[in-house]
């Protein structure tokens, strides 16, 4: 006869694999094509907004939402080569800016460099940055109606430079549940933004009542408790050598966010990292294996 232990132990293990084998399951997306070298493809839209998927035959995480930033990595694309993460068994989700890409201003409309000149937090900072946080829950129902994502489950984000503000703008907004986020070289908000942009530019950006308020809308500093909320496993990277986003930043958000994890005993789930040699391109040949390699083992902790 068998003991009650034993049929314990074997009732425990065959529901941790059923838990598994649904977790899994949640995370297959509908719709993919054959896989070549353990990984599909596919190019769609979620949301309205375009995308790529890179999914492997095996998933057991959460799925990962990607953002590009202005600079190389700028486009989905470049931003799946530079940063596949195959070695993450999750949902890879990279997706095109507003305005960038498929969504360009066509010929006639006002290209990008005309709407930093003309007015770079109302006519670039907010259809970009804050425009892509504003499509994150119609991308969330679009993974979830794909099967990508379970009913309940949160999602984690990736975002460099401006799209790494855009990840900082949804962490606050909290319209979407998120596990985990890395932020690479990027600004605190708009006033952050617009540092950097009378830096490069050294001209004096005029600033409007709107403006003011955008910036404190993505003020991620001043919004820190509610990033904070919930402690979702925070990765800060920032390049020491970097000259368009200072690495100030990346420590005043940590020195914001750094109390609120510990009191909750989360300290462990906040992480700054400043690379040296690194400027804000860490696409280079001396930073991406070590990009890589940290975000992979943060994912891997977190996702």
């Amino acid at each position: 006869m068998r003991s009650p232990l034993r049929h314990g132990l074997v009732l425990a293990v065959l529901l941790c694999l059923l838990a598994t084998a649904v977790r899994a399951g949640t995370h297959t997306c509908t719709g993919l094509p054959p896989a070549v070298d353990g990984v599909s493809t596919l190019r769609l839209t979620l949301g309205g907004v375009p995308a790529i998927l890179r999914v492997p035959t095996e998933v057991t995480k959460a799925p990962i939402v990607l953002w590009h930033g202005f600079g190389a990595p700028a486009s989905e694309d470049d931003l799946m080569k530079a940063l596949p993460l195959d070695d993450v068994p999750a949902v890879k989700v990279y997706l095109g800016l507003p305005l960038f890409g498929a969504r360009a201003p066509a010929a006639g409309e006002a290209s990008i460099a005309q709407r930093q000149s003309e007015d770079y937090g109302a006519r670039l900072f907010e259809p970009v940055v804050l425009g892509a946080a504003g499509e994150l829950p119609a991308i969330v129902t679009a993974l979830r109606h794909r099967q990508c994502l379970g009913p309940n489950e949160p999602i984690g984000l990736f975002g460099f430079s401006a799209g790494g503000t855009a990840a900082l703008v949804a962490l606050a907004d909290r319209k979407v549940a998120v596990r985990l986020a890395v932020v690479v070289s990027a600004p605190t908000g708009l006033d952050a933004a617009i540092d950097a942009l009378e830096h490069a530019t050294h001209k004096t950006y005029a600033w409007s009542s709107h403006t003011r308020q955008l910036a404190d809308r993505s003020d991620a500093i001043r919004n820190a408790a509610r990033i904070a909320s919930g402690a979702p496993a925070l990765l800060i990277m920032q390049g020491e050598d970097d000259s368009v986003v200072n690495a100030r930043g990346a420590m005043s958000l940590d020195e914001a966010l750094r109390p609120l994890y510990r009191r909750g005993g989360h300290d462990r789930r906040l992480k700054v990292v400043l690379a040296p040699g690194v400027s804000h391109d860490w696409t280079e040949p001396n930073a991406l294996p070590g990009l890589r390699a940290t975000v992979t083992s943060w994912l891997n902790s977190y996702l």
